[in-house]
């Protein structure tokens, strides 16, 4: 294998020893496998690209000066659709058949597997992405920022988010004016708790005014920074706009589909319902849509069709995450057997990402604190939090030492997770609730009712069980809190 660091434009981070179990040391080899089957390029496409193309088909031609509108949303960051992402692969893979040494072609290949592999779960895409993008570095090692802007995205989808500012940062380096290397870089730094380096870098790209089709992709980002703000209407304004002009109906679904998820955040069941709904309809195959519908359903006591809702969402995208909401779901309604069937399933499918490099430790961490070892889920995220800082990690760590009875320890991190200073401002009805429990549990009891009371104002819905268990302790602990509101909030 040749010496990583000879390479130009090659990032260190993947290559680091970490000091991680073993689970997530595999990802080094398995990057490494990735850089020795890009060293040869012809060796790359035989890798990569299907062995028996159609007989009758015509070499590729060359790209037209105007490229299709897929094309354009893989390399711009846009919403796309998955049959849009499917053309642009094959389309992508005929042209490296016959020109195996154009840098774009590679770039915008390993981006569509990028994409194709977050949309449907299907990880077996991240592995092909990285040979790809790395394949492009090896054909222009020099201001090649698509593949650079590839990585980025790719190790944001692994959440590796390390690894995606390293190769954000070198990006932005070599193309500061492009305005889709801004984009992976403050989801990286968001995932490691950098939020003033997040909000900088915002600052940076809405300098820039992109105009045609970034302009509403642009409006996204800022919601998405808005939104961990606290700044929920500004928040829905921005997805509002976007939507608005949005160029296809994958691009629209996919902000109104981010639009319901603020409404379910703030506990509108309806309004959350029919953004969900909208983009369902527009995008048949959107599942964070259908997943969305499970939750407000589930909210408004149509157990059946969230369960239906979250069923049809697992079939389009089974991902561990909507398999654990499934089966907290089941739960809820009593079914344990089924609950603990999907248990199981979220361990099977993140063994399964690992496999691809993706890091799920904080989901499996969520899941053993509730649902398993807790002691487990403290070592798990102990080692996530030191690697990657970000408020979610901050929050489940602290709910998985109280889990395992330590809760003066749990109290520090449920404080980073609910404090405004750094948590940056983001309003969580479970982070809330989560404090609150661990209060409770150290006799802090008018901390521990504002918390409470908290997660019921944020949201009076935010889960089908932990709802429930706020309103009980807050009639255990009786008094009304020091805003007048009553024990029995809803």
């Amino acid at each position: 294998m040749e010496n990583q660091q000879s390479q130009p434009g090659t990032s260190l981070v993947t290559e680091r020893a970490r000091p991680r179990r073993s689970r997530l040391l595999r990802r080094v080899v398995l990057a490494s496998a990735a850089v020795a089957g890009a060293a040869a390029l012809v060796g790359g496409v035989l890798m990569l690209l299907p062995e028996n193309p159609p007989a009758r088909r015509p070499p590729a031609p060359a790209p037209a000066p105007g490229p299709p509108r897929a094309l354009t949303a893989v390399t711009a960051g846009v919403p796309a659709a998955l049959s849009a992402l499917a053309a642009t692969i094959g389309d992508r893979e005929a042209r490296l058949r016959t020109h195996p040494r154009d840098a774009m072609a590679w770039a915008v290949l390993g981006t569509a597997y990028v994409e194709q592999g977050r949309l449907t779960a299907d990880v077996t895409n991240y592995p092909k992405a990285e040979r790809a993008l790395r394949s492009s570095l090896r054909v222009k090692s020099e201001k090649n920022a698509e593949a650079l802007d590839g990585l980025a995205a790719l190790e944001n989808a692994r959440r590796d988010f390390a690894a995606a500012k390293d190769w954000g940062e070198q990006a932005l380096k070599a193309a500061p004016k492009r305005w889709t290397s801004y984009p992976p870089l403050i989801e990286a730094y968001n995932g490691l708790g950098d939020y003033e380096a997040t909000r900088k870098t915002l600052d940076k790209l809405m300098a820039l005014k992109p105009g045609g089709a970034a302009r509403p992709a642009v409006m996204a980002q800022a919601a998405a920074v808005y939104r961990d703000r606290g700044w929920r209407e500004d928040a829905a304004a921005q997805l509002s706009d976007a939507a608005a002009i949005a160029r296809t109906p994958a691009e629209q679904a996919g902000y109104l589909e981010r639009t319901g998820q603020l409404a379910w955040e703030r506990g509108d069941r309806e309004d959350a319902l029919r953004h969900f709904e909208a983009a369902a309809r527009l995008d048949p195959e959107q599942s964070a849509a259908l997943a969305g519908q499970g939750r407000a359903l589930a909210a408004l006591g149509r157990s059946g069709d969230a369960l239906k809702a979250y069923q049809a969402a697992l079939a389009k995208r089974p991902s561990p995450q909507y398999t654990l909401e499934l089966g907290e779901l089941y739960e809820s309604l009593g079914m344990g057997q089924e609950a603990r069937a999907q248990y199981e399933l979220v361990r099977v499918r993140a063994a399964r990402d690992t496999a691809a490099g993706v890091d799920d430790e904080l989901l499996l961490g969520q899941l053993e604190a509730d649902h398993g070892d807790p002691a487990d889920a403290v070592e798990r995220l102990r080692d996530e939090y030191e690697w990657q800082p970000g408020i979610e990690v901050a929050d489940a760590l602290g709910w998985a030492l109280h889990r395992a009875g330590d809760d003066t320890q749990a109290l520090k991190f449920a404080a980073i997770a609910t404090d405004k200073v750094h948590g940056g401002g983001v309003l969580s009805a479970l982070y809330a609730y989560h404090r609150g429990v661990i209060e409770r549990e150290l006799d802090l009891d008018g901390s521990a009712r504002r918390h409470l009371q908290q997660a019921l104002r944020i949201n009076p819905y935010f889960s089908p069980s932990r709802a429930a268990s706020a309103r009980e302790l807050l009639r255990e602990l009786g008094e009304p809190g020091e805003d007048g509101m009553p024990p029995d909030v809803m």
